[in-house]
């Protein structure tokens, strides 16, 4: 009686410290989402939306007859291509998928993690975050080819020739953010481990731009977070000086 008694006084401790142990990773971050979610429904993301319609369509278009070529002249960034070609296919190589995953796996991401990040980091972020961290993967496939693979970041010549699209970079990117606004610290860690083991286990073009992402990511949430208030600070006292010295013109 007693042993049993123990036993279930115990589960229910560990059980007690597990939920704790959710609403302090995720209460807050739930709470914000389904708030939004339950008051605007889709309304609520229209970016996540868009950005997953555009997947799609990409998808389908890239299998159609001569679809591929097409989406290749306007989406399809590698790393052999001049400079200003890959800038300007780089908003919309963000949304080709990779012809040899499932689409679905991208779709699901994209509409769940831009979801979440456009509540809880606003449109504005979500977007320059997912172009940010996509850029800067962009830029390392060019400077690890050009360092070789006999260098600890370079990457072999075969790169260069290489599809470098899809939103992977920017989702995990958006990941790393979301975790840090949230303090989901533990999430944002796992995240940060799984991508990590992926590019120690797998060394491909695509582990080691999300190796970057999260670098750029973890820049762009510190960076916020120590000069977040700066700026807008400055801006309300150059307003009010500016009222200050007109007040005192009207005044003389």
């Amino acid at each position: 009686m007693d042993q049993r008694t123990h036993t279930g006084g115990a589960r229910q401790g560990r059980g007690a410290l597990l939920r704790r142990a959710v609403v302090a990773e995720w209460g807050t971050l739930f709470g914000t989402v389904r708030e939004h979610v339950a008051r605007k429904r889709f309304a609520s993301i229209p970016l996540a939306v868009v950005a997953t319609f555009l997947i799609l369509l990409f998808s389908i278009v890239q299998h159609l007859p001569g679809g591929e070529s097409f989406v290749t002249r306007i989406g399809v960034i590698k790393a052999g291509l001049p400079l200003d070609v890959s800038l300007l296919r780089t908003p919309l190589s963000l949304y080709v998928p990779a012809l040899d995953l499932p689409v679905w796996g991208a779709l699901v991401q994209v509409l769940l993690v831009f979801g979440i990040a456009e509540i809880v980091l606003g449109r504005k972020a979500t977007l320059f975050i997912a172009y940010a961290c996509t850029l800067t993967g962009t830029i390392y496939a060019r400077i690890g080819v050009r360092l070789g693979p006999e260098h600890l970041f370079g990457l072999p010549g075969a790169v260069a020739h290489m599809r470098d699209t899809g939103p992977s970079a920017a989702v995990v990117a958006l990941a790393i953010c979301i975790a840090w606004k949230s303090r989901a610290w533990f999430t944002g860690a796992a995240v940060m481990a799984a991508m990590l083991g992926e590019a120690v286990l797998v060394p491909n073009l695509a582990g080691q731009e999300h190796i970057v992402a999260i670098i750029t990511a973890v820049l762009i949430a510190a960076s916020g977070e120590v000069f977040g208030s700066y700026w807008p600070r400055v801006l309300t006292g150059v307003g009010a000086a500016t009222l200050f010295s007109a007040d005192r013109q009207r005044t003389a």
